[in-house]
């Protein structure tokens, strides 16, 4: 059982980072976060006041997450969108529970509280290259024009 979800909330703890063997292939790769979603109502002094929030584990499998697990902190505001999925087990003393995780296609950061955001220098990769326009027949190239002056 799958439902799509979209929620805001904040990191509670620090992001827990696992890989997976995957036979020959590269590892696959798991970033865990505990998320509080809240819902905060406005009062009439200013503040808000958390009505109905929940706590969610959150699940990120993607090839960058040993790289994402140094940008996501404890005390981050974060969208995520995804689906909830039941999962169900059994405990240590053989009881089964059942809980709902998040499992994430994104994980946006949110600006508050944020101080400095620094962007690393752009990779091209031969897939992600732009190819140039091409040209079709027929069309001239526009005639250059002198400034008047």
């Amino acid at each position: 059982m799958s439902t799509h979800f979209v929620g805001e909330g904040n990191i509670g703890s620090a992001p827990d980072y696992r890989e997976f063997p995957n036979g020959n292939d590269e590892p696959r790769r798991l970033l865990r976060l505990n998320v509080y979603f809240d819902n905060p109502i406005p009062k009439k002094d200013g503040e808000y006041e958390d009505r109905g929030g929940f706590w969610a584990p959150v699940e990120l499998w993607h090839r960058d997450a040993d790289h994402w697990q140094t940008l996501y902190q404890k005390g981050m505001r974060v969208l995520v969108e995804g689906r909830t999925v039941k999962d169900e087990w059994e405990d240590a003393d053989d009881n089964e529970r059942t809980t709902f995780k998040i499992e994430a296609r994104r994980i946006g950061i949110l600006p508050y509280r944020l101080q400095a955001v620094t962007l690393s220098a752009r990779t091209l990769e031969p897939e992600a290259a732009v190819p140039p326009p091409k040209e079709t027949k027929g069309t001239k190239a526009p005639k250059e024009t002198k400034a008047k002056g």
